[in-house]
């Protein structure tokens, strides 16, 4: 029999998304009898321990005979149990330093790490995340923070409404005007971004058309490979090139920015990869970008004015163009460009994001799992026995410092 146990998120801010819902987990019970899942008591998250209850599912604070704890966040140091197979989003893979004590707590504790974002098909196509519902909810305060902006229209927060099905049916009620939108990246985060595009009927063009026209409806284009990056040397994009060799590229977002009223962020960046701009940028005379909805959120990354995260509550401010200093949002000023930076956007809408992540556990990670070899789950496996396994060896002066 294994046991899975479902823990209590920890962090703050408090994560209120859970990797199985109910429903999911009498499913698996029932499905695969040699599985059995119990909860532990929380009081945070969108679905009650009732909820659990309600499917026949145990909710214990005894998690002491379980195999495998699922969580969503980091786990804080002192809540983890020795010896055991723990799947969260980590966020070690990068070395960063606000997590070095939880990668040594992990070493010493001899932890079974298996980390959702490193849970890959052998392209590296990343299996499970909350990405899809990070683009529904950046393009939607992107959006919202246009017409609060300028007082043109008026959307209401994501949070605010029962589910995803609700805001659709507020986009179809929605009049955009003539705005000009990019967006940039690929993955489920650009899904998310095309979703909304789509239910509120603002047209795709092509990048060439978007850069030579005016239109009096609103409009975006997708940046992502050859649209939004090219070599230095040869002007070319070769996909694995730039993988290999991202420092080697520069990115083409200038020309877009005397077009674009609102960015919508959703690259993967690290250093090695070009900014979309600088921030002398937003100093130019024919710059025309009101509002960035930056979800990929690295502050100072590829969106160099994310000064910080901001919150669901207050998920914008503002940045003065010419001094670059942080200021109140939504003033109707075109000095001022809005940025929306909260860096847990799929908690806005906790059980759609919650089904969907638990859906894709479900179909592509759990039969791994319970396959015992799996060069899914080996990949994804940061370290266990005390030591990290081959694959992240490269973090050994972060691990073992």
């Amino acid at each position: 029999m294994l046991r899975i146990g479902l823990i209590k998120e920890r962090k703050t801010p408090p994560d209120n998304r859970v990797p199985l819902t109910p429903q999911q987990c009498a499913r698996i019970q029932q499905e695969y009898p040699g599985v059995a899942i119990v909860v532990e008591p929380s009081d945070g998250r969108c679905f009650t321990d009732d909820d659990y209850r309600a499917e026949g599912i145990e909710v214990t604070t005894d998690l002491a005979n379980c195999d495998v704890l699922l969580g969503v966040k980091e786990v804080p140091v002192e809540h983890l149990i020795p010896d055991k197979t723990y799947f969260f989003f980590s966020h070690t893979k990068k070395k960063q330093p606000y997590n070095q004590k939880l990668m040594h707590a992990l070493i010493e504790k001899r932890i079974r790490m298996i980390d959702y974002e490193c849970l890959t098909h052998l392209d590296e196509q990343r299996i499970l995340g909350f990405g899809l519902f990070a683009g529904v909810v950046g393009a939607h305060n992107g959006l919202l923070a246009y017409g609060e902006k300028f007082g043109l229209y008026e959307l209401p927060h994501a949070y605010s409404v029962r589910n995803y099905d609700e805001l659709k049916t507020i986009y179809g009620q929605v009049k955009l005007p003539s705005i000009k939108i990019v967006m940039t990246g690929s993955g489920k985060v650009a899904a998310g971004i095309l979703e909304v595009m789509t239910h509120f009927d603002v047209e795709s063009v092509e990048p060439d058309d978007f850069l030579t026209h005016e239109y009096d409806y609103p409009v975006y284009t997708h940046l992502k490979g050859s649209a939004l990056y090219a070599r230095k040397d040869n002007g070319l994009f070769h996909r694995d090139d730039f993988h290999a060799n991202p420092q080697a590229y520069k990115c083409l977002f200038s020309k877009y920015i005397p077009q674009t009223d609102i960015l919508m962020n959703g690259i993967y960046w690290d250093q090695n990869i070009a900014r979309l701009f600088e921030k002398q940028d937003i100093q130019r005379n024919d710059w025309r970008v009101s509002v960035i909805a930056d979800i990929t959120c690295d502050v100072d990354g590829s969106v160099p004015i994310n000064v910080g995260a901001s919150t669901i509550a207050n998920p914008v401010y503002g940045i003065e163009r010419k001094t670059l200093a942080r200021v109140e949002p939504y003033q109707n000023d075109r000095n001022i460009i809005d940025v929306m930076a909260v860096d847990n956007l799929p908690n806005e809408l906790p059980c759609d994001a919650s089904h969907y992540f638990g859906a894709h556990f479900e179909k592509f990670v759990l039969g791994e799992l319970l396959a015992g070899n799996s060069d899914i789950i080996n990949r994804a496996t940061i370290c266990e026995h005390g030591k990290l396994t081959k694959h992240y060896e490269y973090l050994s002066d972060y691990a073992y410092a």
